[in-house]
């Protein structure tokens, strides 16, 4: 199974859009994952036509996307346990925080800081923050993240959307 992975789109805002590159990372996923802070109703709508979407809200999204979304979600996907949740908190202690947060799940997705992260425990839990493919903020490029599922594991890839001028 194919995962594309986001988070913190931030739309509708002025004319940002999904770079082409990350629409085309959506189209072949089996699933995209959102990890919260997509603000509009029409993120949902638009992010479904690219295929199957599961999703939580983030701290910035309108109330109707609020009622639409969970805060948190676990999924079962291929013999992983995967959680998502918006806020993964502050980088010290984030890797034990989120290990206790979701005792079962084999990893975490989450969002929140456009900060790209990858961190793997001792025992094989996983946490990843796929920056955001819209606003980078004080990431050195927009991002998404890739992952592949099966046979009980899960693969994480950072990809990078296009590279900031130096």
């Amino acid at each position: 199974m194919r995962l594309a992975i986001i988070a913190d789109t931030h739309m509708p805002r002025g004319a940002r859009r999904l770079p082409e590159a990350c629409v085309r990372h959506l189209r072949d996923a089996d699933l995209i994952i959102h990890a919260g802070d997509l603000i509009g109703e029409a993120v949902l709508e638009q992010l479904g036509e690219y295929g199957e979407l599961a999703a939580v809200y983030g701290n910035v999204d309108e109330p109707a996307v609020r009622r639409r979304l969970p805060e948190r979600l676990e999924l079962e996907l291929d013999g992983v346990r995967v959680a998502v949740i918006h806020d993964g908190g502050a980088r010290a202690g984030r890797l034990e925080r989120l290990r206790r947060l979701f005792p079962q799940a084999d990893a975490v997705i989450f969002g929140h800081s456009h900060l790209p992260a990858q961190e793997t425990a001792a025992n094989g839990f996983q946490i990843f923050n796929p920056g955001s493919p819209t606003e980078r903020r004080r990431a050195p490029n927009r991002t998404m993240g890739r992952a592949s599922v099966g046979a009980g594991r899960i693969e994480f890839e950072l990809v990078v959307l296009e590279e900031s001028p130096s």
